[in-house]
């Protein structure tokens, strides 16, 4: 998630974030550059313990103190309320449990806190939603549990949140892998 199209998405979406911040799918910590200043820690919560390793020099470069969680967003060991901010980019894809997960995510955010998320997924073009359902099975095993398909707005919808703000594109070629949901969810009222 490295490519030339990437960054822009990681800047817009964490020009948002304040507070207390948990960031679900750390990966090698690509997002560290992209927080505004005046955030000086983070939680992560990284399943893949060889991540850890990779994100050492990223961690290293920022100023941003990182408390690190080897650990799945299925069972978040946080109490109840208590992130103003959690982050999701191009993480919900290969959650094993991802509305289980979502459910963690909602629990631990506080009730006035924001959701941002950056995500591939389901395409809104029937062709390439075929293509999709298709390629998932393999994309799941040449990149650790991805999966193309997945309906990210209605995942997100289905844990109670509300969308305060949703956009939907295509961020690049092949259409199978670039359909992005970029947005900001809070909890419910109801």
């Amino acid at each position: 998630m490295s490519i030339k199209a990437i960054p822009p998405y990681r800047a817009e979406l964490l020009n948002h974030a304040y507070g207390k911040i948990l960031e679900i799918g750390f990966g090698s910590g690509l997002n560290l550059p992209f927080y505004p200043a005046n955030i000086k820690e983070i939680n992560i919560v990284e399943v893949n313990d060889g991540m850890k390793n990779l994100a050492q020099k990223n961690i290293a470069q920022s100023s941003i103190q990182v408390n690190y969680h080897t650990i799945n967003a299925e069972q978040l060991p946080f109490p109840d309320a208590t992130f103003d901010t959690i982050v999701s980019a191009w993480t919900l894809c290969s959650i094993v449990e991802v509305s289980k997960a979502l459910i963690e995510i909602y629990r631990v955010l506080k009730p006035e806190g924001q959701f941002l998320f950056v995500e591939h997924g389901l395409s809104n073009e029937p062709q390439v939603q075929k293509w999709q359902h298709r390629l998932t099975p393999v994309q799941k095993v040449i990149a650790d549990g991805c999966h193309l398909d997945r309906n990210i707005e209605a995942l997100i919808a289905g844990a109670g949140f509300q969308f305060s703000k949703l956009r939907k594109e295509y961020a690049g070629v092949p259409k199978v892998a670039s359909y992005f949901y970029i947005g900001i969810a809070t909890k419910s009222l109801a």
